[in-house]
């Protein structure tokens, strides 16, 4: 009778090391319970669907005056799924079992938790961590396997990304594995003990099979570098040809693709600075601003259409904001490289208006590094329109600043960062392919080598930056960043004030 007084000591002495996580997690059979949703906007499209990806015969009654699209078109793919359009009041959780609260009111959603205190029920406030009595986890699952994942409310951002990794690296066929597990207990026999020991000796194969997997990985990626070293190698000794190709290569064409390649590890590591951090060193490399920009541009291209894509794929786009931002956005940066690329023969005079941009954009990722915070009370920016226009005409002029202008201004006015993050990511990618449209067109191919440059070594970053970034301090690469930057910004300023006195 010791063993449970034991393990309860034990967990309260587990939970003052690791920090308190009080959490209990349960797994609930949703299709056995009645669970109300208020709101359905996107937030209540989000909560829906992470319900129904997880228990598709869950039964859901959706109270909201305005009803979401999307919400519609699940309640007519799950008939457990049913839709009151009206006002929400008290008596709409007297049949409830558990119950969520994803309205754009934060009075509204105080008094739902009330109401639900009131009935002893369980609830769930989105976007308020302090409110909710349980947390809507991620969740990875393979078949019969399912693994939730919380962050304690902190930051439902890591959460996703765990699920992620785990979700790549946990193979489908171990549901396999699991239904012979299962299978395999019913034959044993014998005590626990025993049973726990032939079970362990079968379920060891799993992790060998793991390991198996990671060197093959990383056999084949080897492979495929040896494989380049020895065309290359072969190629430049056997055929002249070759050789001489690639010493008529512009030096300056390595020196970008060194660069880009780091710039986009950095970026990869914070999510921003790639613009900022391209541009400023092409500019200290004698590059004109419009030609830097045209880089920039190229090399984002695909990196914000992949990201746009996934974005979308996972529901993260607000689509009124979407439509408000992008052909404004779009006109602000075709304006802007219009502009930048006519005043190429006076980039001696451009190029210090461009370094002291990109000095202001040093600072803001400085201000982001310390983690400076809204002040309470900031309204909304409205005027969503001219937002779109100003960021894409500064983007396309500086080289880099969509994200920090128009993102940082949607999530300081106090806009949902997840959705403003999807929205301004998949404009993005519709922003450097009209903005690098306009400059091909105007520029003729000047200054290839360095445009070449970052756009290949971005490429080549692309696939590792992810997983190196989960193993750098964000902060300190911010900071690094933020003052590289503004340094090699102040400079050319200095430089071309000398020039002129």
């Amino acid at each position: 009778m010791t063993l449970l007084p034991e393990n309860n000591e034990l967990t309260s002495i587990q939970d003052e090391k690791i920090g308190g996580n009080q959490l209990f997690p349960v797994f609930l059979k949703l299709n056995e319970l009645h669970t109300v949703l208020i709101g359905a906007g996107n937030v209540g499209l989000e909560k829906l669907n992470a319900i129904l990806h997880n228990s598709q015969e869950a039964r859901v009654t959706v109270i909201a005056k305005s009803v979401n699209q999307g919400v519609y078109d699940l309640s007519i793919a799950y008939p457990s799924v049913k839709i009151i359009e009206k006002a929400f009041s008290d008596e709409d959780l007297d049949d409830a079992d558990l119950v969520i609260a994803a309205t754009d009111n934060s009075d509204l959603n105080t008094y739902i938790r009330e109401s639900a205190h009131q009935r002893r029920l369980l609830i769930n406030v989105a976007d308020k961590p302090d409110l909710c009595d349980f947390y809507l986890g991620s969740i990875v699952q393979k078949g019969d396997l399912k693994i939730g994942i919380s962050t304690n409310g902190k930051s439902p951002t890591i959460a996703k990304r765990l699920r992620e990794v785990l979700d790549e690296n946990i193979p489908h066929e171990l549901d396999q594995s699991l239904q012979h597990m299962s299978q395999l207990r019913e034959t044993l026999s014998g005590d626990f003990a025993d049973k726990v020991k032939k079970l362990n000796k079968v379920t060891s194969v799993l992790v060998e099979q793991k390991n198996e997997r990671k060197n093959l990985k990383w056999l084949i990626w080897l492979s495929i570098v040896f494989a380049l070293i020895v065309t290359v190698t072969t190629l430049w000794y056997n055929e002249p040809a070759f050789k001489g190709y690639v010493e008529e290569i512009n030096p300056a064409f390595y020196y970008f693709l060194g660069a880009g390649f780091v710039f986009a590890m950095i970026d990869g590591a914070i999510g921003m600075s790639y613009g900022v951090t391209s541009t400023t060193f092409s500019i200290s490399m004698g590059i004109p601003p419009a030609s830097a920009s045209m880089g920039v541009h190229l090399s984002e291209i695909m990196s914000n259409g992949i990201a746009g894509w996934m974005h979308y794929r996972m529901g993260n786009i607000n689509w009124k904001l979407f439509k408000s931002l992008l052909l404004p956005g779009i006109i602000g940066a075709v304006t802007g490289a219009y502009l930048l690329s006519s005043l190429e023969h006076y980039s001696m005079y451009t190029r210090p208006f461009v370094s002291l941009y990109t000095l202001i954009l040093g600072v803001v990722i400085l201000l982001k590094a310390i983690k400076l915070k809204r002040k309470a009370g900031q309204k909304k920016i409205k005027k969503i329109s001219l937002l779109g226009f100003g960021g894409g005409f500064i983007d396309a002029v500086g080289g880099g600043g969509w994200g920090s202008i128009v993102l940082s201004a949607l999530i300081a006015g106090g806009r949902n960062a997840r959705f403003s993050l999807g929205t301004v990511k998949l404009s993005r990618f519709f922003i450097a392919l009209m903005s690098s449209l306009t400059f091909i067109t105007m520029l003729n191919g000047k200054h290839w080598e360095a445009v070449a440059g970052l756009v290949f070594g971005s490429a080549l970053a692309s696939p590792i930056a992810a997983k190196i970034s989960n193993k750098i301090s964000t902060k300190t690469i911010m900071i690094a960043v933020a003052i590289i930057v503004m340094f090699t910004s102040l400079r050319s300023i200095v430089n071309f004030a000398m020039k002129i006195l």
